[in-house]
């Protein structure tokens, strides 16, 4: 089954809450705090794997998660950090936010790493919280939560070589004679309702190829299986352009799906490509021939019999020296903005709502969700974060009095000036 598109929930791991505990050793003159660090959570991470051709694994996984780090022990030890849950994807897969309106990043190397969902910072121990005005605290941090997002997972396939035509031209059968791969072929319109790959050889030199579902009319509008083979026709290299000489008009044949290119993308019409005009075996006209060369004259035009298997040694010198000529082709995404560290937002924002001051903010979720609010010294602690946030100041100027109602996310507190 091929599958180039899917949806998912990412969850990383929590960091692991740090501990508060203090030495009381026998013959130890003075004790202090003896609480360690919690571990850190485990990351979500792509990586990219040769041979996979399909986000199939994903479509039964829609829902990711990875493990928390282990809290933080007494006698200062910390706790362990969670191992990174690692995805394994094919080449060209491409993750975006839920609406694609975010890329987060593309993975184009076999090896290559992705972090899509980064693991939470583990709490730290009262030894780590330790200060010469508060030797001995009586808190610890609880961990950071790990990001948690849905995500839209695509897959657009990379090949050097792309094969571009109507429907039954004879491209599955072409790749089939000069790779290793094995697609279906058949006697009628849309055999090939999936790209397939396959790996050209040649000595020492060698390229992938691609076969990709046929193009219709209005294909750019989604008509047929056009925008599925649109989107993969985007990462190749190099096209070959497949005509069928036993058609009534191949050169308006040729035409169409050269107007369908532009209509799609008008950059594509730039990429280096070679007109294959195929089935000499049915129709070998040398007028025929020399009119649709004359006519293509922009591009390098060969005749081959894909069944007979003649004039492939032509076609495939072809494509080595127009590939040699062409420098890996780096995409360009810029529909979409990508991922990038911002400048950090305001630490925190207030709001009235219904009689209630609400506060929100990333600087104040982050201590927020670090204070264990079941004990008094971390709540103390917290009071004091928030003055130092200005969030005090802020609410006075905002007109709040003694006894109002101040909600931070999941609390509701009254505030006492």
């Amino acid at each position: 089954m091929f599958v180039d598109e899917v949806k998912i929930e990412v969850t990383a791991g929590r960091g692991g809450n740090g501990m508060a505990s203090y030495r009381r050793e026998k013959y130890v003159e003075y004790g202090g705090p003896w609480g360690g660090n919690g571990g850190h959570g485990g990351s979500i991470i792509f990586q990219g794997e040769e041979g996979r051709q399909t986000l199939v694994d994903l479509r039964y996984q829609r829902h990711i998660k990875a493990k928390n780090g282990v809290n933080g022990m007494s006698k200062g030890m910390h706790g362990k950090n969670a191992g990174h849950t690692i995805v394994m994807v094919p080449l060209g897969t491409i993750v975006f936010n839920e609406d694609k309106s975010l890329m987060i990043g593309e993975i184009t190397a076999h090896g290559q790493q992705l972090i899509v969902a980064k693991g939470g910072k583990g709490g730290r121990g009262n030894i780590a919280l330790a200060t010469s005005r508060n030797p001995a605290p009586g808190y610890a941090e609880k961990g950071d939560p790990g990001e948690s997002r849905i995500m839209t997972v695509e897959l657009k396939v990379l090949a050097d070589v792309g094969l571009l035509g109507y429907p039954s031209v004879g491209k599955s059968t072409l790749i089939s004679v000069l790779s290793n791969a094995r697609p279906k072929i058949a006697a009628y319109p849309f055999t090939t309702l999936q790209p397939n790959l396959g790996m050209v050889e040649s000595q020492d030199r060698s390229f992938v190829l691609a076969d990709l579902p046929g193009l219709i009319e209005n294909a750019h509008q989604g008509h047929g299986l056009g925008i599925r083979f649109l989107r993969h026709i985007e990462r190749c290299r190099v096209f070959v352009h497949v005509l069928d000489l036993a058609t009534e008009n191949p050169y308006e044949a040729y035409l169409n799906v050269r107007h369908e290119l532009e209509q799609y993308d008008p950059k594509l019409l730039e990429r280096p490509e070679i007109v294959c005009l195929n089935k000499t075996d049915q129709v070998f006209d040398d007028h025929l021939i020399s009119d649709l060369e004359a006519k293509i004259s922009e591009h390098p035009v060969v005749a081959i019999s894909a069944l007979e298997q003649t004039g492939l040694g032509d076609l495939k010198e072809l494509i080595f020296k127009t590939l040699d000529q062409n420098p890996r082709f780096i995409p360009v995404i810029d529909e979409v903005r990508a991922y990038t560290f911002e400048a950090e937002e305001e630490p925190f924002a207030i709001t009235l709502v219904d009689g209630v001051y609400e506060l929100t903010g990333t600087a104040l979720r982050t201590i927020f969700e670090r204070t264990d609010f079941s004990n008094e010294e971390a709540i103390r602690r917290f009071a004091r974060q928030l003055r130092g946030l200005g969030i005090d100041d802020a609410l006075r100027e905002k007109g709040v009095k003694s006894g109002d109602s101040v909600k931070i996310f999941d609390y509701v507190f009254e505030f006492i000036d």
